[in-house]
């Protein structure tokens, strides 16, 4: 990053500063504040949920809670990635609205969240994977989201240093999505902090949730390490740690949590102007600003809150991206890290009423959080403040007792 880059962050700390210095305005306020709307999570999700809750509603009386620092969960911990290549009608249509958002975010927050529309490539590596990026090609078209299949001549056309002729896995064509593809998420979290802070909300860090407290069937507020806050809504938006904070609330949550790892490799010169996914060898590269190559794969085989790196989660998941990317057995690694992600049993997310009464739940995005911020945040906002939001409507947590499953375990297959 660049010196004028890392001042454009210092500054917004330093803007954010004065206004978290919401201790003095505490101790002036009753014993237990009160606000409109608690928001618990100060990652993307949570911070774009207050957002549009300011921005297309009005509600400004809100504070955001987080236990860490601001954007120091899986917001600070992904890959980046942006896309809305779904199956589903309704997963399409989330996806899709955040995709849009995202083109223009920077100019709606005044703050650079660095969108790199650089394009997204998902490698079909099998005859059966053919078969299903067609299909998912065609459902595109009708949602009116831009895709199309293209021909191994066309991947090599636009990755260079792709091998078309695994020994395994040849490269028979790929899922391209021209205006998916990156952007900062350091800059994403910062960005809707600023503005939730210039619209008078309190950003609460160091402030973790303890317990919640309700009355004849609603909520009234909550308990934290700094004391009591009470609210008249609240929302959860706590990605892993969903299921810890619903049973806080009295409620339980059809999802499991994972961790999901990812590493850099040393800085090379610009090699690589797209993002490649390969769900086949369950892995996924793209190259950041610095030279740097991004890799990735799938979720850790068994349940843990951990948000560390593991070796054999090096050995899966280089080995199978070698043989697609030879160029890159040289490569050292730089760093490596984990995040915690929320799964669902459909591979789909939950924006939703809960049964406690003024209680909200956004969580189950899985592997694919980021991409989802601004959509999230707008269909969370929306559901908050009518009751009811299109976006949100089939990601109810009614679904899973009714049997209306959306399905997206192939769109999310290899982590992304």
């Amino acid at each position: 990053m660049s010196t004028r880059r890392y001042s454009a962050f210092a500054l917004a700390r330093e803007a954010l500063r004065d206004h978290l210095g919401w201790q003095r305005a505490w101790a002036k306020a009753s014993p237990k504040p009160r606000y409109d709307v608690i928001i618990v999570g100060a990652g993307g999700h949570g911070l774009a949920t207050a957002y549009y809750l300011g921005k297309n509603f009005g509600i400004r009386n809100v504070a955001v809670l987080e236990k860490g620092w601001l954007g120091g969960g899986n917001t600070g911990r992904n890959t980046t990635i942006i896309r809305s290549n779904y199956l589903q009608d309704s997963s399409a249509a989330i996806y899709e609205k955040s995709r849009s958002l995202y083109e223009t975010l920077s100019q709606d927050l005044n703050y650079n969240v660095m969108f790199s529309p650089r394009g997204v490539m998902m490698l079909a590596q099998t005859e059966h994977e053919v078969r299903g990026y067609r299909r998912t090609a065609h459902a595109n078209s009708i949602q009116g989201v831009q895709t199309e299949f293209i021909s191994p001549e066309r991947v090599k056309e636009l990755v260079p240093i792709i091998e078309l002729k695994g020994p395994r896995y040849p490269v028979l064509g790929a899922l391209w999505q021209a205006r998916g593809g990156t952007a900062r998420h350091d800059a994403v979290a910062w960005g809707y902090a600023r503005a939730c802070s210039a619209m008078g909300m309190d950003i609460i860090q160091n402030c973790e949730v303890t317990g919640v407290t309700s009355e004849a069937g609603r909520v009234t507020g909550v308990q934290t390490t700094r004391g009591d806050i009470g609210c008249d809504k609240l929302g959860l938006v706590v990605a892993g740690h969903s299921g810890v904070l619903a049973q806080k609330a009295g409620f339980r949550l059809p999802i499991e949590s994972l961790a999901l790892q990812a590493l850099v490799s040393e800085p090379v010169k610009p090699c690589m102007d797209v993002v490649v996914m390969a769900n086949t060898v369950h892995g996924y590269m793209s190259q950041s600003d610095k030279g740097e190559m991004v890799i990735g794969g799938g979720t850790d085989g068994f349940n843990n809150y951990t948000q560390r790196g593991s070796f054999h989660h090096i050995e899966e998941t280089v080995r199978a991206l070698i043989e697609t990317f030879p160029m890159i057995s040289r490569l050292k690694m730089l760093r490596q890290w984990g995040g915690i992600v929320d799964m669902t049993g459909d591979r789909s997310p939950i924006l939703s009423k809960t049964p406690v009464e003024g209680i909200f739940v956004n969580c189950g995005w899985g592997t694919g959080g980021f991409k989802a911020i601004p959509g999230s945040g707008w269909a969370m906002a929306e559901l908050m403040a009518k009751g009811a939001s299109p976006l949100a409507a089939d990601f109810g947590l009614n679904r899973f007792r009714e049997g209306r499953f959306i399905d997206e375990s192939v769109a999310a297959g290899v982590a992304h």
